[in-house]
């Protein structure tokens, strides 16, 4: 770990990182446990992933907690999901608030169950006065309905000819800044609906790791990885 963090250069470190926490499922089943075991492990990680980024002066983490469809899994799993989540998000605000990390949820927290919506929305309220990093939590999320959901909402007000900031404005990320750095476990090689307007530029940076298993030092990792990169964007 110390020679990792030896090795990071302070002033280069990314502005906001999204990631694809994937590979739950799967550490699970290697084990012989259930699926709600390794989402439970993968909390760890969330933990663990958040106080390092929110040392090292990220100004936002944005996390892919809950897809729009993840609903099509098992009735039992995605009741067990939400289970976790109300847990969760109550007992770990007390330490997002030790941090001084503000929460912010990008989806449509509307549509999920009352009880974790509760959950969400008391911790983000208690949380709101933080001046620290921003922890965004995908929740009910889905980028191509986001991109939908952003055109008709500019429809709906009778807009004629919208920008690229204009339009940036009506997604769900808004007021963050465009990831620099997207992380995504498990080894799989693609988007799966996240972010697929803001990731027009970011750096990819992909992992064998599956989740319950990425902890700071795979973290830390990623970050020299992107260090090591040219940023050009299209230049």
């Amino acid at each position: 770990m110390d020679s990792l963090l030896n090795k990071l250069d302070r002033s280069r470190i990314p502005s906001h990182v999204a990631v694809i926490m994937d590979g739950n499922r799967r550490w699970a089943r290697a084990r012989g446990l259930p699926a709600a075991v390794g989402h439970a492990k993968g909390v760890e990680s969330v933990r663990a992933v958040v106080k390092t980024a929110s040392d090292l002066g990220v100004k936002a983490l944005t996390i892919y907690a809950f897809s729009t469809e993840n609903w099509n899994r098992g009735k039992l799993e995605v009741s067990a999901l939400m289970l976790l989540l109300e847990k969760a998000i109550a007992e770990y605000g007390r330490d997002l608030a030790r941090n001084n990390v503000r929460l912010m949820i990008s989806g449509r927290l509307s549509e999920m169950p009352a009880p974790a919506r509760k959950a969400v929305l008391g911790t983000v309220d208690k949380l709101k006065e933080n001046t620290g990093m921003i922890l965004n939590i995908a929740l009910n999320y889905g980028g191509r309905q986001e991109i939908l959901d952003a055109v008709n909402s500019l429809l709906g007000r009778g807009v004629k000819k919208v920008d690229m900031d204009s339009f940036a404005r009506e997604l769900q990320t808004w007021p963050l800044p465009d990831p620099d750095l997207l992380i995504r476990t498990s080894g799989e090689m693609r988007l799966s609906n996240f972010l697929l307007w803001q990731t027009a530029y970011s750096e990819f940076y992909i992992t064998g790791t599956l989740w319950p298993d990425f902890r700071e030092k795979q973290f830390l990792e990623a970050l020299l990885d992107y260090q090591g990169r040219d940023r050009r964007k299209g230049a």
